[in-house]
């Protein structure tokens, strides 16, 4: 028995569908697997961290950078996975770290010693505060156009560039303005 015309173009239409359906669950699930998420900007932190001031921050878009402000950055995912893994932050929190270099400033690590332009800026410890090793960045680097160097110099325990390295100015979430403690 024949097979009705409209059940052979239903069969029909099914199939022609298969690869558009494929193509787009493959796509989600490229997506949902990569970091190529844009980033929503908060307005409002809060930082409970010690080694920047405590408080709330209103969260400006990233602009024009200027050394010494502060900035809500995104660090690479090996940095992330260590501070989680150490407890320093939640997986996936962003640091509050102040900016110390930019583009065309040279930072150097010797014998545990930043420099920024030749200047001695801070110590880098080789053990956090509860013994653990830390990463060691050394050498010399001169920062290239879309590169930060981030550094909270007044707080020797902080979690940052001396142990990281530069990072792409792309990392930077936000520039934070202070609003005061709760």
């Amino acid at each position: 028995m024949a097979e009705p015309v409209s059940h052979y173009l239903q069969r029909r239409r099914t199939r022609a569908q298969r690869p558009v359906i494929l193509a787009l669950g493959l796509a989600a699930i490229a997506l949902l697997g990569s970091e190529l998420f844009v980033t929503i900007r908060p307005l409002l932190i809060y930082n409970a961290s010690a080694s920047a001031p405590i408080g709330f921050y209103r969260v400006l878009p990233p602009g024009l950078f200027r050394r010494g402000e502060l900035v809500l950055v995104r660090t690479p995912k090996s940095v992330r996975d260590l501070a989680a893994q150490r407890g320093y932050l939640p997986l996936g929190v962003p640091l509050v770290k102040r900016i110390a270099a930019l583009s065309g400033d040279t930072v150097c690590i010797v014998r545990h010693v930043v420099r920024i332009d030749g200047r001695a800026v801070a110590r880098q410890r080789a053990e956090d505060t509860k013994g653990r090793p830390l990463p060691q960045w050394s050498g010399c680097r001169t920062l290239g156009l879309e590169e930060m160097f981030l550094l909270m110099a007044g707080v020797p325990d902080s979690f940052d560039g001396r142990y990281f390295g530069p990072v792409s100015a792309r990392a930077v979430i936000g520039r934070l303005v202070p609003l005061g403690r709760p």
